[in-house]
């Protein structure tokens, strides 16, 4: 994992934890490489190109941080199976919407065409459920909570997809979307690396769900501030793909003619307009404070587990780290 990719505290997670979370990352990113290594090309070498990306890696990490140091060959297990479900989302995701730019490249889709890409998620996609299909103990419960939480994506998608270009939806359709397509998987993180105790896993998946719903609010103030160059991708690019988001909702019972904005219309040059207007009405700073309380709410459902202090404070480091990230 690139350390220069990830916000300040978590950072200092990796940091903290040097005798053991890195050598534990570490794993996972071997074990990555060899699950998409053999593959043949295109698909391949589209697969391992998606991994050589890189990324923030929050969910592997949140697996093994929330397992703990002494967790098995279940929890490195468990992460990887999560980075894979998370990696095929977003080739899928670029599919769908058409994307050029996936972290400041161009994506599967421009380089290899919609088939190659379709067939890079599917096989990430397997990839992650064969990785949980040792018959190992637990290995059952990780497989449940993972199909539930891609069944939570797909449905997530299939909102988004249904809501596209629609301006008027609400708060609370949005909110709902997000904790199918963003937050479910953050909660499986969280609670799929081990088997806790019942109110420990009702306050980590409480934890997950927050800083999950804290990142997706951080994202779309990013996707209209930018800068492109931190982000990798173009300031309003969910806008183009008729995506509505908080900002918007917010910002238009501040701008009404935000609510008549006809956004199969826009080309760039008008996507970065909207966005000046959408910043202008203070709407950010709403979302911004809401990504906050959510980070706050995710912390001190920690005190509420019986995991050690050690572990506890780590854990508090990502959640402050999803609100200070700068892409």
């Amino acid at each position: 994992m690139n350390r220069s990719s990830v916000a300040p505290p978590v950072t200092r997670v990796l940091e903290a934890s040097e005798a053991w979370l890195p050598r534990r990352m570490a794993t996972v990113e071997r074990r990555l490489t060899e699950l998409v290594g053999g593959a043949a090309d295109p698909v391949g070498g589209e697969a391992r190109a998606t991994l050589a990306a890189g990324g923030k890696r929050l969910r592997p990490m949140l697996v093994l941080l929330c397992a703990g140091p002494d967790a098995g060959d279940g929890a490195t297990r468990a992460a990887t199976a999560i980075e894979l479900v998370h990696m095929a989302t977003l080739v899928h995701d670029d599919v769908l919407d058409a994307a050029p730019l996936r972290r400041g490249r161009p994506t599967v889709l421009v380089r290899a065409g919609r088939e190659v890409a379709t067939s890079v998620g599917d096989l990430l996609f397997s990839r992650a459920f064969a990785e949980l299909a040792d018959g190992a103990p637990g290995d059952e419960r990780r497989v449940v909570l993972l199909a539930r939480a891609s069944v939570g994506l797909a449905q997530g998608e299939l909102m988004q997809r249904r809501d596209a270009h629609d301006t008027s939806i609400s708060a609370g359709r949005y909110m709902e979307r997000c904790r199918l397509k963003t937050a479910r998987l953050f909660a499986c993180a969280c609670v799929i690396g081990s088997e806790p105790r019942e109110s420990d896993e009702r306050a980590l998946d409480t934890y997950g769900r927050e800083i999950g719903l804290a990142f997706q609010l951080l994202d779309d103030v990013l996707d209209i501030t930018g800068p492109p160059d931190r982000t990798g991708k173009a300031r309003g690019t969910d806008l183009l793909d008729g995506t509505v988001t908080l900002p918007l909702i917010l910002a238009r019972e501040r701008d009404r003619g935000l609510a008549a904005l006809e956004l199969r219309k826009l080309d760039g040059a008008a996507a970065e307009h909207v966005c000046d207007r959408i910043a202008a009405t203070g709407a950010l700073s709403e979302v911004r404070a809401d990504a906050r309380a959510r980070v706050a709410r995710a912390k001190a459902t920690l005190a509420e587990t019986s995991l050690p202090p050690a572990q506890r404070e780590l854990l508090e480091l990502v959640a402050d780290g999803v609100v200070e990230r700068y892409a």
